[in-house]
This record gives structure tokens, C-alpha cells and sequence, in this order.
């Protein structure tokens, strides 16, 4: 079967910066060939930050932020191809999902920053963008996409379930022969990142070493944990609409606990949440892969592997694929389903009214 190339790019709601890929596929193999990964501007990161709220001059901002991104995803995808040594008139296509800003499925919509267009005039490459909106339109919540792509790449004999940790995150159920599940678990790193960014200052806190200092403050954690959200029934979904720094402040308010102690119990909070909802809909899963940017957080690798025990947790590098690589690969071979005619939902995932084929193509 003859392979073809496609690029895959994502940027997620951390808000660290672009992945890309390119991808060779051939039937249901696939293989990276390239990777890059491009840091936000910080000036253009805290306008994406700004945008996850009403703001002044909103339309405008928006449009502004969407041009920067697109520059931005126009880069990774010609370094991706150069690293992978293609010419971009070599790829079918760069699946390019956006930023989002808000994500409202129970209105009826979902907001991504892009400007696919411009992307494919920097590029030279047909682009295929704006994936959730017909699953959204179908009565879906739009997310999680993954989930049919981590079939996949990572199903087979063994009942594993797959953990994105990003800034939400999110759980994929892949029981041998069985119907394929997916949702958002809750909070990924977004709190982690929020706090640690007000008291220590910089974006993330690298490996979990600071919240290795602090101590899980036993109240403040029953409180994270009576959040609604957690015990809604899939489909479900979730962003930065819910959890954010309001949200984070109202449940702090009457908790003396030490800024430290606060971060020690968010990284707790993020692991019981996806081991809560693992054990109540994945409970017969023997291994656990986790793959985004929470993969490289070792304190919450560990929480995780003493919270699922003794299910095995590792990365999906175990399965062939580095966990930063993973989503940006997931959009990849969405646009090959897309240029192939297929769905690329799952409604037992996102409870749509059943299988749609995903995105807008913008030409070459």
C-alpha cells in the first residue's frame, strides 16, 4: 500500500507552545518523521490567556491572536517537514486544530483561534481545520477527538487506557473488541500552571518539584473534589471555562494552607480526578499510558502510579510514541480521515447523533 505524508499540529490549553509533526501512513501504520515544538511569544501567550474571558475589543483581538497563531503554526509545520526531510508539496494535507477559547457544546459551540487560510498560503499545503464544529452541530460535545486515533495507534490484546494530561485532561477506555470511550476528566495542568505562575513566576512547575515540597492538605482536597463536574456520567467535557483562577480562588477562600501545600494538593487533585474516573469507567484496564505535557511531570507520573496501582503507568513511549508527539500525530491522521471521506468521531465518545466526517478543507 502506497504511504502518504500528512502533518499534524496542536497547541492545547496549557498554553506552553505549538507541536508538529509529519507522519508517513500506510494502511494502519503510521510513523513520525518529523518534530518540532515552538514556544509561544510570551506577548502572544497572555493574550491567548486574556481571550479565555470577556475582554475590550474582543472581535478584533481575536482576529489579531488568530493571524499570530497561524504564522506560528505555518512555521512548525515547514519545520517539521524539514526535519523529516519533505518538501511540503509532499504532504496531502496539515491538520491544524486550533487554539480554544471557549468551548460551550451545551450552547451549541465551540471557538477555536486559527486562520487556516493564511496557514495554507504560508505553506503551500491544504489544510484541514475547525474539527469540532460538526460534531458539535451533530449534538456532541466536540471532544475529546483523540480517542478514534488512540484506538488506533494503541489498541490490541491488552485493555489499556490512554491519559492525556494537558491542561485538561483527558481518558480513553480501550477494552479489547470492546466499544471504545472517551472524556475529560477534569483539570490537567491548568491549576498547577495557574499557581505556580503566581508565586514562583514561570509557566509550569518542571518535573513537580515544587509540589514535591508541600504537604496534600487533606480538607482542601475533599473541597477540589466536590467540584459537579467529576461525577457527570460521559460524554462530558471541559476547559477553561470552568476551571480557572476564579474557580481555583472561590475554593481557597477559608483554607489557611501555604502556598506550597496548595500546589502539593493540586497535583493531587489533578491525579485523583483521573484516577477517579479510570476506576468508575475503565475499571478492568490493566496499563495505564499517559502522553502530553503532564507526561513530564514525575511527582505526577508517581501520584498517578500510587493512586491506579497495580496497573502499570508509563508513558506512551512504552507504546512507540513520545507522549509530546502524540496529540499533534492525533491531528494528522484526522486529516487523513477527513481527505479519505471517513469519520472521524466516535459518538459513544462525544454523544453525537452518530459518526461524522470532521473538518473544513482549505487548498493548497
Amino acid at each position: 500500500m502506497p504511504a502518504d505524508r500528512y502533518a499534524g499540529v496542536m497547541s492545547g490549553t496549557s498554553l506552553d507552545g505549538v507541536d508538529a509533526v509529519v507522519a508517513e501512513f500506510a494502511g494502519a501504520a503510521c510513523r513520525v518523521l518529523g518534530f518540532v515544538s515552538l514556544p509561544f511569544a510570551p506577548e502572544l501567550r497572555a493574550e491567548l490567556l486574556a481571550l479565555q474571558a470577556p475582554c475590550t475589543d474582543e472581535i478584533a483581538r481575536a482576529a489579531r491572536a488568530g493571524n499570530a497563531l497561524a504564522d506560528l503554526y505555518a512555521q512548525a509545520i515547514l519545520g517539521a517537514a524539514a526535519a523529516a526531510g519533505t518538501a511540503p508539496a509532499e504532504l496531502r494535507a496539515a491538520g491544524v486544530h486550533g487554539q480554544t477559547i471557549r468551548h460551550r457544546p451545551a450552547e451549541g459551540w465551540t471557538m477555536q483561534l486559527n486562520n487556516p487560510a493564511r496557514v495554507a498560503e504560508r505553506c503551500r499545503v491544504a489544510v484541514v481545520a475547525d474539527f469540532r464544529s460538526r460534531d458539535v452541530a451533530a449534538g456532541g460535545q466536540g471532544a475529546p477527538l483523540v480517542p478514534a486515533f488512540h484506538a488506533a495507534v494503541f489498541g490490541g490484546a491488552v485493555h489499556r487506557a490512554i491519559v492525556n494530561v494537558g491542561g485538561i485532561a483527558n481518558v480513553t477506555d480501550l477494552p479489547p473488541g470492546g466499544t471504545v470511550r472517551g472524556f475529560d476528566t477534569g483539570p490537567g495542568n491548568v491549576l498547577l500552571d495557574l499557581w505556580h505562575a503566581r508565586h514562583r513566576g514561570g509557566a509550569f512547575d518542571a518535573g513537580g518539584a515544587w509540589a514535591r515540597a508541600g504537604r496534600v492538605d487533606a480538607g482542601l482536597l475533599a473541597q477540589l473534589l466536590a467540584e459537579p463536574f467529576l461525577a457527570l456520567p460521559p460524554p462530558r467535557s471541559t476547559g477553561r471555562d470552568l476551571f480557572n483562577a476564579p474557580w481555583l480562588d472561590a475554593r481557597l477562600a477559608g483554607h489557611r494552607v501555604a502556598a506550597v501545600d496548595v500546589q502539593a494538593t493540586l497535583l493531587a487533585f489533578t491525579a485523583r480526578s483521573i484516577a477517579d474516573a479510570i476506576e468508575v469507567h475503565c475499571g478492568a484496564a490493566r496499563e495505564v499510558l499517559v502522553c502530553g505535557g503532564g507526561a513530564r511531570n514525575a511527582a505526577l507520573l508517581e501520584r498517578l502510579g500510587a493512586e491506579l496501582g497495580p496497573r502499570s503507568v508509563v508513558t506512551t513511549a512504552a507504546a512507540g510514541v513520545p507522549p509530546e508527539q502524540v496529540e499533534a500525530l492525533a491531528f494528522a491522521w484526522l486529516a487523513r480521515e477527513t481527505l479519505a471521506g471517513r469519520p472521524g468521531n466516535l459518538p459513544a465518545v462525544t454523544g453525537a447523533d452518530g459518526r461524522r466526517v470532521l473538518g473544513a478543507l482549505y487548498a493548497a
